[in-house]
């Protein structure tokens, strides 16, 4: 079955990085639409970027110019690379994949951003 693991959260100081991963695995990894979402406390889970099995990537306006969201066909993981952290992007972090008419999210990664 589809299986989507997240790892590289945790806590960062504001204006440091982190660099999430998501290992997936049960699908044709090359063939989906990768996204990540995160949720924070009390607000409802907003999309954070997205790529295409054709590259074509999205960002949401607030993590543009800061995220960078990429993908390693290779290795079936996606990853996003968060610069100049700022403490409104604490969140519970999703990595969803997309596909073949399936849909399948992951368990989620906490990131904190905090002094």
């Amino acid at each position: 079955q589809v299986q989507l693991v997240e790892s590289g959260g945790g806590l960062v100081q504001p204006g440091g990085s982190l660099r999430l991963s998501c290992a997936a695995s049960g699908f044709t990894f090359s063939t989906f639409a990768m996204y990540w979402y995160r949720q924070a406390p009390g607000k409802e889970r907003e999309l954070v970027a997205s790529r295409t099995n054709t590259d074509d990537t999205t960002y949401a306006d607030s993590t543009k110019g800061r995220f960078t969201i990429s993908r390693d066909n290779s290795k079936n993981t996606v990853f996003l690379q968060m610069n100049s952290l700022k403490s409104e992007d604490t969140a519970v972090y999703y990595c969803f994949a997309s596909g073949s008419g399936r849909d399948s999210w992951g368990q989620g990664i906490q990131v904190t951003v905090s002094s």
